[in-house]
């Protein structure tokens, strides 16, 4: 059974930085495409950012400049490196991962099969 866990999160102030990582457990093949995704109270989960199996990265416009996502050689931990944080990056952020070579875009959360548990990003004004 594949497992996705999250870590990193935290309380930090306007301007500052996190780093959140993802620890995959228990897959035969690496994932083709992980990605994280935010939601906050009373909004829609969306899309933060995806890197697919050659290691090209997508990001969405919010946080495009200010975050980074990257990942381990062996594919088995993926990272988010979130800077210059605003208020309005507060959310859950969770971890996902699918196995389809067809498409890898943060615009698709339904290609995505497995999902981590989330973890909590507050920034302060």
């Amino acid at each position: 059974q594949v497992q996705l866990v999250e870590s990193g999160g935290g309380s930090v102030q306007a301007g500052g930085s996190l780093r959140l990582s993802c620890v995959i457990y228990g897959y035969t093949l690496s994932p083709d495409c992980m990605g994280w995704f935010r939601q906050a109270p009373g909004k829609e989960r969306e899309g933060v950012a995806v890197v697919d199996a050659d290691a090209r990265t997508t990001y969405a416009d919010s946080v495009n400049g200010r975050f980074t996502i990257s990942q381990q050689n062996i594919r088995n931990i993926l990272y988010l490196q979130m800077n210059s944080l605003k208020p309005e990056d507060t959310a859950m952020y969770y971890c996902a991962a699918h196995w389809s070579r067809a498409s890898c875009s943060y615009t698709d959360p339904s290609r995505f099969v497995r999902w981590g548990r989330g973890t909590q990003v507050t920034v302060s004004s």
